[in-house]
């Protein structure tokens, strides 16, 4: 092998391992970050459902719908290391477009479960009918 060849099959070689694309890359501190909000946004749900520590079940699931929200982001950000800087922004954009079409079906299936419950003719009207 000549001096250039061993320098470029060097350098091919060596372009997986240092090569970053912006990804983020976790740290210890990071990962016990990470957890130790994952477990405060786990614990403190369980505490106001077991407890019962708000008498209005709609607060307290709103509650923990918020929660279990900020779990995902915790998730995403400190153990799937998604940022915008990673891989040139497409993982987040694909995340914002895949909410965008989670949020897109869950309305509108919520939608039309709702008009039909709504425009549906009540079974008791029925028997009066000849």
């Amino acid at each position: 092998m000549t001096t250039d060849s061993h320098a470029l099959h060097s350098a091919a070689r060596d372009h997986g391992h240092h090569a970053h694309d912006g990804a983020a890359h976790g740290s210890l501190k990071t990962y016990l970050i990470g957890f130790g909000l994952s477990v405060i946004l786990t614990a403190v749900p369980f505490w106001l459902v077991m407890i019962g520590a708000i008498a209005d079940k709609a607060v307290t699931a709103l509650i923990v719908l918020v929660l279990a929200a900020a779990q995902i982001v915790v998730h995403m950000v400190y153990f799937l290391h998604m940022n915008t800087r990673s891989e040139n922004g497409w993982t987040m954009m694909a995340l914002i477009f895949t909410v965008i079409m989670v949020v897109i079906a869950l309305t509108g299936s919520l939608w039309v479960m709702h008009h039909l419950n709504v425009n549906m003719m009540p079974l008791h009207d029925m028997s009066q009918m000849p």
